[in-house]
């Protein structure tokens, strides 16, 4: 059965491994090098579901940077009226 991953859900180490099917050890690599990223808590691991979706599709993460930068300059624009 394949789960959904939700963008803001908090995962476990051994919840990544299972959604991406990769080895404990493969999984500690990416961590390692960066290529994954998280946040230490308590001494383990919490991934960030849109950090396990940029690695599956790093397209997304282009389509969402695209959408923030456009949102960036729209608020800049608004604040600079305000002066």
């Amino acid at each position: 059965m394949t789960k959904e991953i939700i963008k803001n859900g908090i995962y476990t180490t051994g919840e990544t491994q299972e959604l991406l099917k990769i080895s404990n050890s493969t999984i500690k690599r990416m961590l390692k090098k960066g290529l994954l990223r998280a946040n230490k808590v308590g001494g383990q691991y919490r991934i960030l579901g849109k950090e396990i979706l940029r690695v599956i599709s790093p397209e997304l993460e282009k389509e969402t940077t695209k959408s923030y930068l456009e949102l960036k300059k729209k608020v800049v624009n608004k604040i600079n009226k305000w002066q």
